[in-house]
């Protein structure tokens, strides 16, 4: 088993989160000018995850799968990130961290979610329960063409969980894979037929089950560089798959497509995890390397870097935390806070709220790391601030009281 050092392990998962230069990243660090560059630029970076976590909160000028482009591509419009997902394009909407925009290649090997989907893993049997409901859905989308969520029949009544029968309807047919989400104007889906949307050729491939995993749990381990087996099974929210998450490790361990891997992780002890071949040859040149560090970077708390509070913990020591389900008065933090990357170092946080109107970019608060030099952290944030509030076309407002 191969036991890499806490700092190489870091340096990895930089890498190939696309936060370190290119020559160690292989991702570009800039959007380009034209449109179709900053496109290809941002697809390879959702084609390294597999995936783009999708988020509704905007409070801070941007939602958080344009924040993950913008933090890794300089020049990156944060509107854009409102429209990566278009008919040609190569991304499909679905289940995959959470809804996400994954590449159109990994659509077979989610082939078995769409199966298991037919009964919703929230609404339970929806479809069949309003059979003539679904059946006239896709008897109207078929007639008139794509159809906005925003153009069903009622109204929310007060979040997801209230939604009107349609909404839900129509949900659960994409869910199950008999509709597609064609695009999104506004955040709003727009559903077509699934045949519509996604080629056939990709729709005509078919990955059973066992395979299907392997190629997810590596497409996640070229990801994160480094990864427990419980990081990769929730990447891809596999639950109560142990047995064939087991198998299907072996199995790439076998092809030696994987190698068994441990991290010293200071107090937290060694951490078991898994890595790729090339990825291990690539820490051992990252932990000698003089690394000359790209300009200090805003993150999204969804980060694909940050949403594993225990791996942020061990390769960072830092304490990720979300408080934006709690009260305002129980928040140490604040409600959607972004931490600051500098060089290897998550070294603060900040609280933001941007103000179009008024075309600023407020600092509600903003809290520096112990055992980081203040000024450097300060430094570190007011540059990663600038840089963000650049993209926003807003112009910052910070106090920086902690």
């Amino acid at each position: 088993m191969e036991t890499l050092s806490r700092r190489a392990a870091r340096r990895l998962a930089l890498a190939r989160a696309g936060l370190l230069p290119p020559r160690w990243s292989g991702l570009p660090a800039r959007a380009g000018a034209r449109e179709r560059s900053a496109r290809a630029a941002a697809t390879a970076v959702v084609a390294r995850f597999g995936y783009l976590q999708l988020d509704t909160v905007s409070v801070a000028g941007a939602r958080s799968h344009a924040l993950v482009l913008l933090s890794r591509l300089d020049g990156f419009r944060p509107a854009l990130g409102e429209e990566l997902l278009r008919p040609g394009e190569p991304l499909f909407e679905y289940w995959g961290h959470e809804a996400s925009w994954i590449p159109l290649e990994l659509y077979p090997a989610l082939g078995f979610r769409r199966e298991e989907y037919r009964v919703h893993p929230w609404w339970g049997d929806l479809l069949s329960e309003h059979r003539q409901l679904a059946a006239d859905l896709l008897g109207r989308i078929e007639r008139e063409g794509p159809l906005r969520s925003l153009d069903l029949e009622g109204a929310s009544g007060g979040g997801w969980w209230q939604l009107k029968p349609a909404k839900k309807v129509a949900a659960a047919l994409w869910s199950a894979g008999e509709l597609a989400i064609r695009e999104r104007r506004g955040f709003q889906r727009t559903y077509d037929l699934t045949e519509r949307v996604i080629p056939e050729a990709v729709r005509a491939a078919r990955l059973d089950t066992a395979a299907s995993i392997r190629s997810l749990l590596l497409v996640a381990l070229g990801g994160h560089g480094l990864a427990t087996t419980g990081t990769l099974a929730a990447t891809w929210r596999l639950r109560n798959r142990r047995a064939e998450i087991l198998a299907a490790l072996e199995a790439l361990r076998e092809a030696g497509e994987i190698l068994p891997c441990t991290v010293e992780a200071g107090r937290d002890g060694k951490v078991r995890g898994w890595c790729r071949p090339a990825d291990l040859e690539l820490a051992a040149r990252l932990e000698r390397a003089r690394l000359s560090a790209r300009r200090p970077v805003l993150l999204s708390p969804f980060d694909p870097l940050l949403w594993d509070r225990a791996r942020v913990r061990y390769l960072f020591g830092f304490e990720q935390t979300l408080e934006i389900f709690k009260r305002a008065e129980q928040r140490v933090w604040g409600y959607y806070c972004l931490p600051v990357l500098a060089g290897e170092r998550l070294v603060a946080r900040v609280d933001l709220k941007a103000r179009p109107a008024a075309g600023t970019l407020e600092v509600l608060a903003a809290h520096f790391e112990e055992g980081v030099r203040e000024v450097d952290a300060r430094d570190a944030l007011t540059r990663a601030l600038a840089r963000y509030a650049e993209c926003l076309e807003l112009l910052p407002v910070a106090s920086f009281a902690s």
